[in-house]
């Protein structure tokens, strides 16, 4: 049986640009990546705009966005034989954000995510009254109205902030949005997250305003840290030292390099009535960490969650000697008993290289850890089987014996 909306056997898809791959590129069939290695050849066509993919013998696999400026040139958005118009879109939105309602729709999380959600290049986030809207291919960047349109319909007229990352868009080839798009909404939001609240300044900091990915694991931090020292390394606002803090932490010592981020941690410690159980460094965490082993310093609860260290493949084994080291000298701070809760968000780092490091890491240190539960992202950033780089953020909760 064809698959529901795929042209009929021996029929030709509809007219258009047509790209074609070459003999014996199947992975198109499953995953939505197309690069320039994969094309035998491509009609004319408008940076951005849509063509139809057909195999070497011409038969339909999908419709996607094609750019001819990155390696990686094409992305599918759909397996049926249909437009990628407003009703597309609109279908696709409703889709993802019926996919995470759990008694409506919620007020603070990830309501689209890209290749996850079949949407390619488009990141919608929720926070409170306001949208937040990022545009990483030219592609999506073109529809850009069409997507605050369609959203307006699916979740409601909420102010719409625009916030594409630099890298992206000038690799695509697309000025990045930074601002409201229409009506202005608020400078500041507020947020509550499982009892703590955020304050974000929109425009600011990094991603869409928080590591929404985190969620779930803050969470888990808060029922872990009562009565317990604290370190929340690479803090970056605060998150997992507010949710420790709240949860009954005695103290939480929180190391962060960016003046910007240390700013928002004040504010969310402030915000939460935790400020004076916090001690803030500001510091480079790699420094810091070997002072506190130096100094003799030990915590019953350890976090650590850098920046990605690789962003290539190039730089895999010089992030794997980045997330050894800082797991090491956290291991060392570890008292008996202590928990820490270890992360890599380099999707080039798999969940088995993440666990093979922290044994190699442990060896050294002269640790012996328990491993209590894997970790990863927040559930509405969701995993699809086959595209494994939906699956970015390797984490362990280990616990000191």
């Amino acid at each position: 049986m064809r698959p529901a909306g795929a042209p009929e056997a021996g029929r030709r898809p509809r007219r258009g640009p047509v790209l074609r791959l070459k003999r014996g590129r199947e992975r198109a069939r499953s995953h939505p990546w197309i690069f320039k290695g994969d094309v035998a050849d491509v009609s004319a066509v408008d940076p951005g705009a849509a063509v139809t993919v057909v195999d070497a013998a011409g038969r339909f696999v999908g419709r996607g966005d094609y750019n001819p400026r990155p390696g990686l040139c094409c992305r599918i958005l759909t397996r049926d034989d249909e437009a990628l118009d407003a009703a597309f879109l609109e279908r696709r939105l409703g889709d993802a954000v019926a996919r995470r309602i759990s008694g409506g729709v919620p007020a603070l999380g990830r309501l689209a995510w890209s290749e996850a959600d079949g949407l390619p290049g488009l990141v919608v986030d929720r926070y409170a009254s306001v949208l937040v809207v990022q545009c990483g291919t030219l592609g999506m960047a073109r529809r850009r109205r069409e997507v605050e349109a369609a959203l307006g319909r699916v979740v409601g007229e909420l102010p719409v902030f625009n916030k594409d990352e630099d890298g992206p868009a000038k690799l695509e080839g697309f000025e990045p949005a930074h601002g409201w798009a229409g009506r202005p909404g608020p400078a500041t939001v507020e947020v509550d997250e499982a009892g703590v609240g955020f304050t974000l300044a929109l425009g600011v900091g990094h991603k869409t305003g928080l590591y929404l990915d985190q969620r779930e694991n803050r969470r888990r931090v808060a029922g872990l840290a009562a009565d317990r020292d604290v370190l929340d390394a690479f803090c970056y606002t605060g998150g997992f030292a507010c949710h420790a803090l709240r949860g009954g932490a005695r103290r939480a010592v929180l190391i962060e390099s960016s003046p910007e981020a240390l700013a928002g941690a004040r504010r969310n410690l402030e915000l939460n009535g935790v400020a004076e159980r916090a001690e803030i460094v500001a510091a480079n965490a790699f420094d810091e960490l070997r002072r506190l082993e130096r100094a003799g310093a030990r915590f019953g609860l350890v976090v650590l969650d850098p920046p990605p260290f690789a962003r290539s493949r190039t730089q895999l084994e010089a992030a794997v000697r980045g997330y050894k080291e800082i797991n090491l000298r956290a291991m060392r701070l570890l008292e008996r008993g202590g928990s820490l809760l270890t992360f890599s968000c380099s999707h080039h780092v798999s969940q088995a290289r993440f666990e093979e490091l922290c044994r190699d890491a442990a060896a050294d240190a002269g640790a012996r850890l328990q491993m209590v539960a894997p970790l990863t992202q927040a559930s509405d950033h969701p995993v699809v089987l086959t595209i494994p780089e939906t699956r970015y953020l390797s984490g362990l909760l280990l616990q000191a014996m």
